[in-house]
């Protein structure tokens, strides 16, 4: 079983950065990709951005320029810079992490993001 619990959420005004946390615990294997989503109120969950273990890294289009993602896999910890926010980027996000070739699927318990205009 692996857990997830992410923190850095908070409350911050356009332009302004946030830095969101999500340390792993418990069987984590050596190759996995880890993931963060986000879910706006009334909305769907969608991926904002993906880097797998050796590095390579993807972005949603409405990211691109903006968040950066990077990971530290000796603290099994993935990080999301997030710079210029907007108040479309208020959402909870939540930290995925994939493993065993795609057979175990865990999510943390997301963390609020809230821009102010």
């Amino acid at each position: 079983q692996v857990q997830l619990v992410e923190s850095g959420g908070g409350l911050v005004q356009a332009g302004g950065s946030l830095r969101l946390s999500c340390t792993a615990s418990g069987t984590i294997f050596s190759i996995n990709i880890m993931s963060w989503y986000r879910q706006a109120p009334g909305q769907q969950r969608e991926l904002v951005a993906v880097i797998r273990s050796a590095g390579s890294t993807n972005y949603a289009n409405f990211v691109k320029g903006r968040f950066t993602v990077s990971r530290d896999n000796a603290k099994n910890t993935v990080y999301l810079q997030m710079n210029s926010l907007k108040p479309e980027d208020t959402a909870v996000y939540y930290c995925n992490l994939v493993q065993d070739s795609g057979r175990e699927s865990s999510w943390g318990q997301g963390t609020q993001v809230t821009v102010s205009s």
